[in-house]
């Protein structure tokens, strides 16, 4: 069984951030916010001039303090307005007739606030429909009309950077790794599935739990660069490894592919990436030593290599942190609408990086992303790349014992 597409099959030039690009939209749409609203089927005249002052009175005793909206969406306004400008055409085309449960019509910030308080709280369609004053189906459609704009609309925020030098000198900075280009790992999207549905044996992992596999490669700022969602629970990190794009795209020559290192006059470490002990070894993949007793090098290298893997664990756990709707247990989720729900999951994370949002940065985020999930061993590993890393291990011994 294969992953479910998590995008269209129409091909997207890849775009490339451009920050002061986002903040000038952000700040565009910000001084604008009221009078957007007046655009197409919006009903701006019975609101404030100030979309969060109406709104805040529904659902926070009408409060409007900054922190209050902040609270409630886990984003900053800046980047609140920056997604509204995001969605706006797909939200405001016809038909697109949203009402709360009084008939009155929902503007594109109202719209936007369902669908963003849906996946930042994980709350249930009828716990949402109550809090905004609407029926859980208007929450749902509203919910996946979101998801696939921001699949259409928001692409450019998740994309294998053109140049990689900048990564790989964070990578070195924080870990002492050479021409490290990012770290890889997995994430279980936990599920409550019928036992009974025979069908159902293939989501059931290793800790006996129906879950969907996450995996990702990302920098050193835990920012996503490759994402695909959608493989069943029970397959090992490997063979969901083996079947990703990414792996296709490497082994044809297409990634990580750039200007090797000189790890001694007959040895040229690649450009890769590093994985934990579930991933096999590979030329463009480095895993940790296994087993025990370990020599000094070996000893020294797992501990760089854990460094370098600490940006996978915070990014999925500050992921899962803010967009809950992926956190816990999902109540029989929609299997084939589910990957695309964690994929832009994973935009919005991305989205906050890319708008320096720093909202809530100062909470303290979960220890781990999958909580009683044992680590899986995976004994697969290149001769060639074995003999690379012990090479890579004991240089990088020799700088420490001369320092």
């Amino acid at each position: 069984m294969g992953p479910i597409k998590t995008i269209k099959k129409k091909k997207r030039a890849e775009k490339k951030v451009d920050r002061n690009v986002l903040l000038a939209a952000a700040a565009t749409t910000s001084a604008s916010a009221a009078a957007s609203a007046n655009d197409d089927d919006d009903d701006s005249s019975s609101q404030s001039l100030d979309w969060w002052d109406g709104f805040s009175r529904r659902i926070s005793g009408g409060s409007t303090d900054p922190k209050t909206f902040e609270s409630v969406f886990k984003i900053s306004r800046k980047t609140f307005d920056y997604i509204c400008s995001l969605v706006k055409a797909d939200f405001t085309a016809k038909p697109a007739n949203f009402s709360d449960s009084n008939g009155k019509p929902l503007s594109l910030n109202d719209r936007v606030a369902v669908a963003l308080r849906r996946l930042g709280s994980g709350e249930s369609l009828s716990v949402i429909g109550e809090t905004f004053g609407m029926n859980q189906s208007t929450v749902s459609q509203i919910t996946w009309r979101f998801v696939e704009s921001m699949e259409e609309r928001a692409m450019h925020h998740i994309s294998w950077p053109s140049k990689l030098d900048e990564v790989k000198s964070k990578f070195e900075k924080i870990s002492g790794l050479p021409n490290c280009c990012g770290a890889i790992d997995i994430t279980h999207i936990v599920m409550n599935l019928p036992a009974v549905e025979p069908s159902n044996k293939v989501w059931l992992d290793g800790e006996k739990n129906f879950s969907m596999i996450l995996q990702a490669v990302v920098d050193p700022d835990m920012r996503f660069l490759d994402v695909i969602a959608g493989w069943p629970g029970s397959l090992s990190d490997d063979v969901v490894l083996k079947n990703s794009g990414f792996f296709k795209l490497v082994e044809k020559g297409r990634r990580l592919n750039g200007e090797k290192f000189q790890l001694s006059e007959r040895t040229e470490l690649r450009e890769y990436i590093v994985g934990d002990s579930g991933f096999p070894l590979l030329p463009w993949l480095l895993t940790p030593y296994q087993g025990k007793p370990m020599s000094l090098p070996q000893t020294e290298f797992n501990k760089r290599h854990s460094e370098a893997r600490k940006a996978t664990q915070m990014a999925f756990s500050k992921l899962k942190d803010r967009w809950r709707i992926i956190n816990g247990v999902m109540w029989m989720p929609d299997r084939n609408r589910l990957p695309r729900i964690i994929f832009v999951c994973c935009l919005l994370h991305n989205i906050l990086i890319d708008m320096d949002d720093q909202t809530l940065d100062d909470q303290p985020l979960s220890q781990q992303h999958d909580m009683n999930y044992r680590q899986r061993s995976c004994k697969l590993a290149d001769e060639a790349s074995s003999v690379l890393r012990d090479e890579l291990s004991n240089q990088l011994w020799g700088k420490n014992s001369s320092a």
